[in-house]
């Protein structure tokens, strides 16, 4: 008994089990996967949003095809969100449940046989860059279109961003969507405005993750949460001036959140990779030339604690 117990403290302690959460990245670019920085990481899950109306658009079809290719090669799988082809606030144009049948018909036709199972029915869909913004039924339709056409496929449902009103858009949401709401496996938060605003307790302004994992829990018990985008702000407009150390502490700050909620959560996205060198809007872990910023060793740091 003696010798045995001897034995078993000589044994090496075992490493902490990981956090039960997959961690992947977000990002447009296919060169994103030659990068030494994001090889290191060992990332096996990826996030590419695409004009909904792409499979007319050869050049936005090739881009998502080289970056397709290149997931495949590198053995991540590609999440493929659909989104506006217009970015600019208030101006998109609401397709038709017709168009979208059309047009998604044709992306998973392109897609799907390249691996791509993981589909996103909209794209952050009350933000107001986006057609959807005032229409939850339009968005649920969407979902039940997608659902009916990409059979095998796991989808996120519904993807909200943090911001005032989103409990109201996902009640309407709820009803619209009626029994394929409630079956939903997957639900997608952006909660930017919690991990980057340091939201004070009590705050109505941004009801944030706990608030919209309420709401959802009131129509569907089951489905997991994916925060398919988020991450911490490097510059962008006012609010943010252009700075890369500031989101090394946001970084920390999401993955506690993703702890916090991991009954929950499934996956996180963390949005972007590449850096824009702070023109226009820029969340990226690396610079625009792909050298590592503050917030990537963070990132790394984090990304030890949880699955891939």
């Amino acid at each position: 008994m003696l010798l045995a117990a001897l034995v078993v403290l000589a044994l090496p302690a075992s490493a902490p089990a990981k956090i039960n959460v997959a961690v992947g990245l977000g990002d447009q670019s296919a060169k994103m996967f030659e990068n030494s920085n994001y090889k290191a990481l060992g990332i096996k899950k990826v996030r590419y949003f695409i004009h909904w109306d792409a499979a007319t658009k050869p050049e936005q079809l090739d881009k998502a095809e080289a970056f397709v290719k290149a997931a495949n090669r590198a053995g991540a799988k590609v999440l493929m969100h659909i989104s506006t082809n217009n970015l600019q606030e208030y101006e998109a144009k609401l397709p038709t449940l017709k168009e979208y049948e059309l047009a998604i018909g044709g992306l998973i036709e392109k897609f799907k046989p390249l691996g791509v199972k993981e589909w996103g029915a909209w794209n952050e869909a009350n933000h107001k860059t986006q057609p959807t913004y005032k229409s939850p039924k339009a968005a649920a339709q969407f979902y039940k279109a997608l659902k009916a056409r990409c059979t095998g496929c796991t989808i996120v449902a519904l993807d909200v961003l943090d911001q005032q009103g989103v409990e109201s858009y996902i009640k309407r949401w709820f009803a619209a969507a009626g029994s394929a709401g409630k079956s939903a496996k997957v639900i997608g938060i952006h909660n930017y405005s919690e991990v980057n605003r340091r939201i004070k307790k009590g705050t109505n302004r941004y009801p944030g993750t706990a608030r919209i994992i309420k709401a959802v829990r009131t129509k569907n018990k089951k489905a997991k949460f994916w925060y398919t985008e988020t991450g911490g702000v490097v510059n962008f407009g006012r609010s943010f001036p252009c700075s890369k150390t500031r989101p090394v502490s946001r970084t920390k700050f999401l993955f506690g959140l993703v702890n916090k909620y991991k009954k929950d959560v499934g996956r996180l996205y963390n949005y972007n990779f590449t850096g824009a060198d702070c023109d226009g809007f820029d969340a990226g872990l690396t610079n625009a030339d792909g050298s590592a910023r503050p917030a990537y060793k963070e990132f790394k740091k984090q990304l030890k604690n949880y699955a891939r």
